[in-house]
Order: C-alpha cells, then sequence, then structure tokens
C-alpha cells in the first residue's frame, strides 16, 4: 500500500482563497459538477496547488463543511459567554436561559453560515463523513452541556449528566419549535418565541433547584 501523501499547509492566503472558491462553486453548481480545475481558476492558483493543499474534491468539501461549522461553534461559545456567565441567582436563569436561545434562533439560525451549511449538509451528503463520524457535529451540544455544568457548581442546576441536560434542553427549545414550526429560526417567525420560553421553564422544572 502506498503511503499516504503529506499535504502541503502551504500559504493561508491561498488555502482561504482556494476554500472561498469551492464553497461558491459547491453552493452553485453541486459537487459533482464543480472540477478541481474550475476551482483553481476562480481561486487564481494552480489545478496542482489545489491538490497539494488538499488532496482530493472530498477533503475539499469536508474541509468547507468543517470551516462553516467552526464559525457556528464560534458563535454559539460566544453567545453562551455572553448569556450564561456570572449568574448568581436562580431566578435569572429563566430570563438568561431564554435569551441565549432567542439570540442562538435569531442571529445563527438566520446567518448566511447556517444556512450554506444547511444547504451543504442536504446536497452533499453522500460525499460527507456520517455526522457520527464527524466531532464538530456533536461539539455545540458539548458546549452547552458544559455551561450547564458550571451553572450546577454554582449550586444553581441540579444535573447529573450534562450532555443528557443538554440534549433535553436543545430538545425542548429549539426541537420542539422545528417539530411544530419546521425550523426554530425567530428571526421571521414571532411563533418560536413563546415555544422556546415553556421550553426552558419545562427544563428548569426537571433541573432547576428547589426554591
Amino acid at each position: 500500500m502506498p503511503p499516504t501523501k503529506t499535504l502541503r499547509e502551504g500559504s493561508a492566503k491561498k488555502r482561504a482563497a482556494i476554500l472561498a472558491a469551492a464553497q461558491e462553486l459547491f453552493l452553485a453548481n453541486g459537487f459533482d459538477r464543480s472540477s478541481i480545475d474550475a476551482i483553481a481558476a476562480r481561486a487564481k492558483v494552480s489545478t496542482r496547488t489545489v491538490y497539494d493543499y488538499f488532496g482530493d474534491k472530498r477533503t475539499l468539501l469536508r474541509t468547507v463543511v468543517e470551516n462553516i461549522g467552526q464559525s457556528l461553534i464560534a458563535t454559539i461559545q460566544r453567545t453562551l459567554d455572553e448569556t450564561l456567565t456570572d449568574l448568581t441567582e436562580a431566578g435569572e436563569l429563566e430570563d438568561a436561559l431564554v435569551t441565549f436561545s432567542m439570540r442562538i434562533a435569531t442571529d445563527m439560525l438566520n446567518s448566511a453560515d447556517y444556512a450554506m451549511l444547511q444547504r451543504l449538509g442536504q446536497t452533499e451528503s453522500d460525499h460527507l463523513p456520517p455526522r457520527d463520524d464527524r466531532a464538530m457535529a456533536n461539539a455545540p451540544d458539548e458546549a452547552v452541556g458544559e455551561r450547564l455544568a458550571a451553572l450546577a457548581r454554582a449550586g444553581l442546576l441540579d444535573i447529573a449528566d450534562p450532555r443528557l441536560a443538554a440534549d433535553h434542553f436543545i430538545a425542548l427549545t429549539f426541537g420542539v419549535a422545528i417539530s411544530r414550526l419546521g425550523s426554530a429560526n425567530a428571526a421571521g417567525d414571532a411563533r418560536v418565541r413563546p415555544l422556546i420560553v415553556e421550553g426552558v421553564r419545562a427544563f428548569l422544572r426537571a433541573y432547576g433547584k428547589e426554591r
């Protein structure tokens, strides 16, 4: 079996240009109809440079998806930091959890990055690794779980399994909205907020400390 080829790290500017070109073409034409030659031409690099940096087109697609995902994860982490930090009273939790959820339901779910990730995930799933094989897919849930664990350590929640609590929180808020409305994007649908508020209250009935 031949040794695995070592890919070049290369110029950050060239890598960014290749990824931007690939993202545009994958979205416009689809994976199968987007050639490495076309991606190279749009990025203003040689075809060999694309192969040297990414190896093949499937790796390029995976990198595009992972980069978009990392941007969204950064948005989630920033929102957690801005809404669920420095809480000291259990009575603050409902408003803080609703604020976090609504920020995600507007700022993130209405973003161009989220729309691109959803579209690529739906149209190009055959060319991507299974969801369970992508650590990125679990990162948002893990980030929420870590923040819920911090709130439990502060004595504001009663949680034995933070990841399970995060799964319950996400299901009761965003999951219910998606099930009922087809989307949890609150930017253009006023019906999302009442569902999120009731989901937060249900979560706190299950995990909140007795007052």
